[in-house]
């Protein structure tokens, strides 16, 4: 980690105080309160966190965990986030974030392209692992990939592992590719939005996060009610905590 130490220059002023016309006494035994000193500036701790939600559920979701950070670190903790996965990876390589959680092809592109560093990758429920989801409406016939051809399908992110590497090996799987395999397909630059769209009737398919559509599940217990899973992926390993190479 990045050791920032930024010295605060403590400036005493004496006062004095003459009088032509009195005298002043001045008495050791007194006790007067120091001058308060004032408040330090400080480098605050940068974290990103790639788009895996919406801006406003990231602000929500991960603001306890900021604020637990500063409390530990006894240093100010600022959220840092962008549109894209790759603009996220982009705060990392010029050294404008000093970590991010990012998803598993943007560490690999990262780690690749510039340097990126694992720092930690987190557990969820005991388990370091999560599944990309292959999800349509609760009414659509459709029970595999295979049953979306002509169909609108909704990607989470160019770069995001579980929402566009895999459904789009789904889609190779069949001796295909998105571009013809799809009627239309569109981004939502987050998984929460992925859902939401699916759930809408946006698009008829998307595959998401495993994390995140649990999540929405939790939050919103009606989505049961307009969205099901078709495919379950295997194992991949979870998004982890990465540094840049400045660190």
């Amino acid at each position: 980690m990045r050791q920032t130490c930024v010295f605060l220059l403590i400036i005493l002023s004496l006062l004095g105080c003459t009088s032509t016309q009195k005298q002043s006494s001045v008495y050791l035994s007194d006790r007067s309160p120091l001058p308060t000193i004032q408040d330090q500036t400080v480098v605050p701790l940068r974290v990103s966190v790639a788009a895996v939600i919406s801006p406003q559920g990231t602000a929500e979701s991960y603001q306890p965990l900021i604020d637990y950070l500063s409390s530990k670190l006894n240093r100010p903790v600022e959220l840092v986030q962008r549109r894209t996965y790759a603009e996220t990876n982009q705060l990392l390589q010029a050294g404008d974030v000093d970590l991010a959680f990012v998803c598993t092809s943007a560490y690999i592109a990262g780690h690749d392209t510039f340097g990126m560093e694992l720092l930690v990758a987190p557990q969820v429920k005991t388990e370091a692992v999560y599944y990309s989801v292959l999800i349509v409406p609760l009414d659509s016939p459709a029970e595999s990939m295979a049953d979306l051809k002509g169909k609108v399908f909704a990607f989470t992110d160019p770069i995001s592992f579980s929402g566009r590497v895999y459904p789009t090996y789904l889609v190779a799987q069949l001796d295909s590719d998105p571009t013809h395999f799809f009627e239309r397909t569109f981004f939502t630059y987050s998984h929460d939005n992925a859902i939401k769209a699916v759930a809408e009737g946006l698009a008829d398919g998307a595959a998401v996060d495993s994390l995140v559509y649990d999540f929405a599940l939790q939050n919103d217990p009606t989505l049961a009610q307009r969205v099901r899973v078709i495919h379950r992926s295997s194992a991949f390993a979870i998004p982890p905590v990465v540094t840049g190479p400045q660190i």
